[in-house]
């Protein structure tokens, strides 16, 4: 368990997150853009909120790595708050890898750009996979931390690093 308190770990995984999150906004741009261009109508409303979440998720992120990074002793962060942006990230996350997979179930896809969509619906699922990571060591760091109404002097939510470890 002391392994996922390291810092370098937490790091890691937004990284891979930002990666992902870049990935799959461009393979749903891709499929978007190819839908209105060829049907001449707005893309289906599973790849456009998949390009929504990947969106949400690099602002998310924005949030979740500076805020405690840069400001650890103000009122934005809180253990609450990076568990509320974590939880709503990965429920976006999984119902927008799902929606997308039983849309793709139920056509003829063929070509490049159904290789585009189901490519996002696979990395929308290690997405969440992630996502569902390190919103269970933000629940857990809020368990550990019951009682306590500030921040001040205690653990990292975001990190998780146990005091006095």
């Amino acid at each position: 368990m002391a392994a996922f308190d390291a810092r370098s770990i937490v790091l890691a995984l937004r990284i891979a997150q930002t990666i992902l999150a870049i990935i799959i906004l461009g393979l749903t741009a891709y499929v978007a853009n190819w839908w209105s261009n060829y049907w001449h109508a707005s893309s289906p409303s599973q790849v456009s909120f998949l390009l929504f979440t990947s969106v949400w998720t690099l602002l998310a992120l924005l949030y979740l790595i500076i805020v405690p990074w840069r400001f650890s002793e103000t009122r934005a962060h809180h253990k609450f708050a990076i568990l509320g942006v974590e939880t709503l990230t990965m429920l976006f996350w999984f119902a927008g890898f799902i929606a997308l997979a039983v849309f793709l179930s139920d056509r003829v896809c063929f070509g490049h750009v159904c290789s585009a969509a189901k490519a996002a619906t696979v990395f929308g699922a290690f997405e969440w996979a992630m996502f569902a990571g390190t919103t269970a060591m933000a629940v857990l760091h809020v368990l550990r931390t019951r009682g306590h109404t500030s921040n001040r002097g205690r653990a990292d939510p975001n990190l998780n690093i146990q005091e006095g470890v």
